[in-house]
């Protein structure tokens, strides 16, 4: 497959129409899958927003302090209270912030992004990241992933990861088939978005580089079942489940 760039896409502004945006700059084929950074969904969605629009609660306090505490450095409870307003669940609270979103992804400080964010202190996520991929895969006829970069567990570094997708599954879903041995595969299922912004992100780059929006070319879902089911619910998410337990422990 081919993972490309698109060129010369301007500071996107609250307001603007980012899938003419696109359009005018790449002519997409049928079987292009556009890739779209969260970070200019959030602008032209409005989503920028400045600290004195998150007066901090106690618990903010609370958590600010705990941070400075557990680390040396100072966290501004203004981000703290941004960071709990964006969120349903507070998995860890020092030394980092780890958020459960409104929207089921669960990622360190809720998303929020402080860099290249002109005009204002903080850029939120997307609302709703699938809503936003459903509008941009209408407008342009092709399936569309927003993204984000993520850290991971156990390893240093981020990568690409899908928040939201249109027009696509989120996972092939492999069970039910055999491998070369013949043996029933009966737990693979395969995160292609993830696996597709991952491939995007190596081309969109980070900081200064200004390509927040890429097409994967030449790649096919395949003859698989699909699944949409990308986000565990807590009931089967032990890892979540053990955090959980742990910060109580911790707390008390």
């Amino acid at each position: 497959m081919e993972v490309f760039a698109v060129p010369g896409l301007p500071e996107v502004q609250a307001g603007d129409d980012l899938a003419s945006l696109i359009a005018e700059r790449v002519t997409l084929r049928p079987d292009d899958v556009v890739l779209v950074a969260s970070t200019v969904v959030s602008k032209a969605e409005g989503r920028g927003a400045n600290f004195d629009e998150f007066p901090a609660s106690d618990r903010a306090e609370r958590i600010a302090d705990r941070f400075e505490r557990a680390t040396g450095e100072s966290k501004d409870p203004r981000f703290a209270q941004a960071v709990l307003e964006e969120s349903t669940d507070l998995l860890i609270e020092s030394p980092f912030l780890l958020t459960r979103t409104q929207f089921g992804h669960i990622t360190v400080n809720a998303g929020i992004d402080r860099s290249n964010v002109p005009g204002a202190d903080l850029l939120l996520l997307p609302e709703d990241p699938t809503a936003s991929a459903e509008a941009l895969h209408e407008a342009l006829g092709v399936p569309v992933v927003v993204t984000d970069t993520s850290g991971r567990p156990f390893r240093h570094g981020q990568r690409g990861v899908a928040l939201g997708w249109a027009g696509m599954p989120a996972s092939r879903d492999w069970r039910g088939e055999s491998d070369r041995d013949g043996r029933e595969l009966g737990v693979t299922v395969q995160a292609v978005v993830d696996e597709l912004a991952a491939a995007s992100n190596l081309v969109a780059g980070e900081g200064a580089g200004g390509t927040p929006v890429t097409v994967v070319r030449d790649w096919a879902f395949g003859d698989h079942a699909g699944s949409d089911e990308l986000y565990r619910d807590r009931e089967d998410d032990l890892v979540r489940q053990a955090l959980e337990a742990w910060q109580h422990g911790d707390d008390s």
